[in-house]
């Protein structure tokens, strides 16, 4: 019998673990054992709980300082499991503060550690790039350019193996069944607000969407709006960011209705969308939906971590195009006025058009799918060899 240790610290890392599990179940001869940091996805395939990854999901400097006797008790009882059970390998799924000082402490007693879903370290704190080449026996990437990019820095323990969104986002239902579930009307235009999945995401980004949604429906009161909730919120946070809004205009007026659990099929039905910098921009190009990109966090977090990214572009989409193929409104650039702008220009035929067919080659890009059933035959095969 094999024994794996996975830690996750994120809802979609949890996600992309519990495909990584399933696959390594089936491809295994031998019956794999599973235990370690779980969200409820990787509750719900069998793993062993050791620390509740729901707990990790912090985010921000001083959110962080302020959680850190918790992280430091997860820390430390993750490692002791580890030492004590002594698992086959240590499978790391993103979450890098967390996961390399894991990795480094772990590597360090002799156990072999997998790591995937690479850090952005292309993109800011690139000097993580020696706890890899020290503590990591097997990088699995899931961007076309992250192979060659590791490689160029004397990496070679890595392995592309396709990107786990390909054919698994995609719309459950037509434009037309979306609308006649939720009142909208297909034959006029529909714009997707996808606000972000963390709590202080939601509270800082939210109201800034509806303002934009009442600056929009002063110039064109056709326009429709869905705000598509991610699965991690609820639906009181929404109405407090639109009595935030309330306050400060005194009614709102726009069609703004908001679907949860309906992402995919919110972007599917809409003619263009704003979305929160993430995962959720690669989600909406592989739906095809012309975008916006958008992000706000506080000063503080904005001033302590812009100077550490050293990348020309916030989004996926732009990072994998290699150009600004879609508009980013970062921080103080990220007013209803300017999103506003923004959508009213990619509401236009022509340049909806256009960016619909630029995401489509983007995507071609990211391969077939299957980077679960990838990853777990590299994994399997490394624990062979």
């Amino acid at each position: 019998m094999k024994r794996l240790m996975i830690v996750v610290g994120e809802a979609s890392g949890d996600a992309l673990a519990a495909r990584l599990v399933r696959r390594l179940r089936e491809l295994s001869e031998e019956k794999i054992e599973f235990f370690g940091a779980t969200g409820k996805n990787l509750r719900a395939c069998g793993v062993e709980t050791i620390v509740d990854a729901d707990e990790l999901s912090v985010v921000g400097v001083l959110e962080i300082a302020l959680s850190l006797p918790m992280f430091l008790r997860a820390f430390k009882r993750l490692k002791q499991e580890a030492l004590l059970r002594k698992p086959d390998a240590l499978i790391l799924v993103d979450f890098p503060d967390f996961n390399l000082k894991l990795a480094k402490a772990l590597k360090k007693r002799g156990l072999k550690v997998i790591y995937y879903i690479s850090p952005q370290i292309w993109a800011w704190r690139g000097y993580r790039i020696k706890a890899i080449r020290k503590f990591v026996d097997l990088l699995l990437v899931i961007l076309p350019f992250e192979k060659q990019w590791y490689f160029e820095r004397g990496i070679h323990h890595v392995e592309y193996v396709g990107n786990p969104l390909v054919g698994e986002v995609f719309a459950s239902c037509s434009k037309e069944q979306f609308c006649s579930k939720h009142g909208l009307d297909p034959n006029k235009p529909i714009i997707a607000f996808l606000a972000g999945s963390r709590q202080k995401e939601l509270s800082r980004i939210l109201p800034v969407m509806i303002e934009t949604a009442e600056i929009m429906h002063r110039r064109n009161r056709e326009i429709q709006f869905v705000n598509a909730l991610a699965p991690t919120r609820r639906i009181e946070e929404v109405q407090k960011a639109k009595n935030s809004v309330l306050r400060k205009l005194n009614n709102l007026n726009a069609s703004l209705i908001t679907v949860y659990g309906e992402t995919y099929d919110a972007l599917n039905a809409s003619d263009v969308a704003a979305v929160t910098s993430g995962t959720a921009t690669l989600e909406a190009a592989i739906i095809g939906t012309p975008l916006v990109v958008v992000y706000k966090t506080s000063s503080l977090n904005y001033k302590l971590l812009r100077p550490l990214i050293d990348v020309p572009h916030f989004s996926l989409v732009n990072l994998i195009a290699g150009k600004r193929l879609v508009t980013e409104l970062i921080q103080d650039e990220f007013t209803p006025e300017k999103l506003s702008e923004e959508l009213f220009f990619l509401l236009e035929k022509p340049n909806n058009e256009k960016m619909r067919m630029e995401l489509k080659n983007i995507v071609a890009t990211l391969g077939q799918g299957g980077a679960a059933l990838n990853a777990a035959r590299a994994i399997l095969n490394f624990l062979e060899k």
